[in-house]
């Protein structure tokens, strides 16, 4: 087991850039009047700033950079109706960097901002251009990098967790118990569930964290048991994924009493990346959440056609911002780019789905549920097409 936990281990640092790309600082400061944002003319060319995390020379950053702005040049190219010039600034993933090229952005005329990535960044470029009444579209998925002018781009631990416990709710296994890591994705995980609760038709009924060490689960394991026990849990909902805790969890609480046969498994996080994880035993009948795989699948396609090679997960919200401003744009009015036009309840179609962003900053996006079936994923109730216009 201690073999396996190295490796895990090994696969955490390697293939968590996702979530460590997004939660990354502290958490810090309130929200604060949201800011109205520029006056445009949408009958001519809208200066748009793309921020993305190259110039550093770390090479998975520069990964993550090229993604996104390769998704967003797709995007400006299907624009129909709308006028964008894009201008890429490279922030090297360095937080005064991002603030030193938002205000040169700004400067050189650009009237919204799409990115940068990490959180730090996202907030320090938020108060950098605050005074000019620019909004920023960030890739981050940090609640902390929300603020008056901070709009977040990146999938939301609280947005998934209200789609998997009201889905549970639905299904008669609404009583929730959330087994969570001890360390700061785990920490705004939990705090993230405790929202989604509060507005859940699921019922929260027990929290149980453990050190991210081997010995740390283990030791955990009695604890988890008896909680799950006397708060009487119908699902048990995991924040780790396959390149954290995930696998050894799996693994070992059915060794404990709690089997999948008797306890409904979710997961947080993806379950179908890598596809491996679909092959844990403990996992057959397990349910997660994802974008639409259909319109995923559509993307992957179109940007392996144009770039002969698939996108990272990341790079689809470089193809999202482009295309909700562009839809702003495309309704017209020198108000296109307010706060009040980006939290429209009607929100945006995105290439993996339909998205909104809410007031506080944070976003909703549509969500299929899937469950594991003999090592691959069946989606169990597909992801909505539309909000209906309704606001939060």
């Amino acid at each position: 087991m201690r073999k396996m936990w190295g490796k895990l281990m090994g696969r955490r640092r390697v293939a968590a850039g996702l979530l460590a790309a997004m939660i990354v600082a502290g958490c810090e400061g309130g929200l604060g009047p949201i800011v109205g944002g520029q006056g445009v003319n949408t009958d001519r060319p809208v200066t748009v700033a793309l921020l993305v995390p190259g110039g550093s020379g770390d090479q998975g950053r520069d990964v993550l950079a090229a993604s996104l702005e390769n998704a967003a040049r797709l995007a400006v190219a299907d624009l129909q109706g709308a006028q964008i010039d894009l201008r890429v600034y490279q922030t090297a993933g360095d937080a005064n960097r991002a603030a030193s090229v938002a205000q040169q952005a700004v400067d050189d005329g650009a009237q919204v901002i799409l990115g940068p990535l990490f959180a730090d960044a996202a907030r320090a470029v938020g108060q950098t251009v605050a005074p000019s009444g620019v909004n920023v579209l960030s890739f981050s998925n940090n609640p902390s990098a929300a603020s008056r002018n901070v709009f977040l781009l990146g999938p939301m631990f609280e947005n998934t967790a209200t789609r998997l416990m009201d889905f549970a709710s639905a299904q008669g296994k609404g009583r929730i118990m959330l087994v969570a890591e001890q360390n700061q994705a785990g920490e705004v995980a939990t705090a993230a569930v405790r929202r989604a609760a509060s507005r859940s038709a699921a019922d929260l009924v027990a929290v149980q964290s453990y050190p991210f060490s081997q010995q740390g689960v283990v030791q955990a394991l009695p604890g988890i048991t008896a909680q799950a026990r006397s708060g009487n849990a119908q699902t048990i909902l995991f924040t780790a994924g396959s390149e954290g805790a995930l696998p050894l969890l799996a693994e070992l609480l059915p060794q404990n009493g709690l089997s999948p046969q008797t306890f409904q498994y979710a997961g947080l996080t993806r379950w179908d990346i890598p596809a491996s994880t679909m092959q844990l035993s403990s996992l057959q009948g397990g349910w997660f959440a994802l974008p639409d795989p259909s319109l995923t699948r559509q993307f992957d396609a179109r940007y392996m056609g144009s770039y002969g090679q698939a996108p990272h997960p990341v790079g689809s919200l470089g193809y999202d911002a482009v295309a909700a401003v562009g839809a702003l744009l495309r309704q017209g009015g020198s108000d296109a780019l307010t706060a009040e036009r980006i939290t429209q309840g009607s929100g945006f179609a995105g290439v993996t789905g339909v998205f909104r962003f809410r007031a506080d900053g944070s976003n909703e996006r549509g969500l299929a549920i899937a469950e594991i079936r003999d090592g691959t994923s069946v989606v169990i109730s597909p992801a909505p097409r539309s909000f209906g216009g309704g606001g939060f």
